[in-house]
């Protein structure tokens, strides 16, 4: 069983599972990667908070049948803020301090909800005031689909600074070049926190890209060539995932970045190779 080196941090993201089925399956998964020492496991919030009761109660279990440190997202579109508050008592008596505060996406109907929250920063600021809640936000280096521009994305990242956030997850890239600009930027217009690079082992090229368009997120074509002739071949693509994955967060290393954040599908054995390959790249530096 490996142990990360201190120096490399990592976290990771799951979903609630939909039946019992699949709770097994992310046990055996969060189990997996405990030994690794991850800062946080972050659960996920359904679209329009569908999972609500879902994440609840699995983040309440991670923290007392493990030794993992949940994070709980919530999202605060369709909701007003007394719903938020109730929501804040709860997870705070639960003893669940971090939150990773999001918009959440649009809704195609818009409810009448009394003092409605429509933005990350909203939610920011009601947390805040409930409580000192540890709060980590989203960045987007390629700009969320709803900005103007990356300055406007530099304005919302650094306003959700300013009201509270202590760190920051990127969407999924596999430009590290934009990613790396970001981060830069975010320093010389003085955003002090962490903007932790998030990382998407690619398990089905063609959703990736479906998804990766909708988020404004580009996907290099030398990438895209790695998967062709793989449709049918889920080993090989694991292994080519993997690769690149590593690849990706050994580049970032080299910049000085040493915690990542893995988008984990659910599935721990990508991510356990990649920080089984990054550990030992880093040990060969190191020596």
């Amino acid at each position: 069983m490996i142990k990360l080196n201190p120096e490399i941090k990592v976290s990771f993201e799951f979903f609630p599972p939909r039946d019992k089925n699949t709770e097994l399956s992310l046990w055996k998964n969060l189990k997996r990667l405990e030994p690794l020492g991850p800062q946080f496991v972050s659960v996920t919030y359904g679209a329009r908070g569908s999972t609500r009761e879902r994440t609840h109660q699995l983040v309440k279990e991670i923290k007392s049948k493990t030794t993992l440190e949940p994070a709980a997202h919530l999202t605060c579109v369709d909701s007003g803020v007394d719903e938020i508050i109730d929501i804040a008592n709860k997870y705070w008596n639960d003893g669940i301090t971090h939150i990773v505060a999001l918009r959440g996406d649009k809704p195609k109907i818009k409810k009448k909800i009394d003092n409605k929250l429509n933005y990350a920063t909203d939610l920011i600021k009601v947390l805040k005031n409930c409580y000192n809640f540890d709060i980590t936000v989203s960045a987007y280096p390629e700009c969320h689909p709803d900005s103007k521009s990356l300055e406007q994305e530099f304005e919302v990242l650094k306003k959700k600074v300013d009201l509270g956030a202590t760190k920051a997850i990127t969407q999924f890239f596999f430009d590290t070049g934009k990613y790396i600009d970001f981060v830069d930027k975010a320093i010389k217009k003085n955003i002090k926190i962490p903007i932790i690079p998030g990382i998407l082992p690619i398990t089905n090229c063609k959703r990736t890209l479906t998804f990766a368009k909708s988020m404004n997120c580009s996907i290099p074509n030398w990438l895209q060539k790695m998967f062709m002739g793989l449709d049918s071949d889920p080993k090989t693509r694991e292994l080519v995932a993997a690769s690149i994955a590593a690849e990706q967060c050994q580049s970032i290393l080299k910049e000085g970045i040493n915690e990542f954040h893995f988008y984990t599908l659910n599935r721990a054995d990508l991510s356990f190779a990649i920080c089984h390959i990054l550990e030992s790249r880093f040990n060969e530096k190191v020596l």
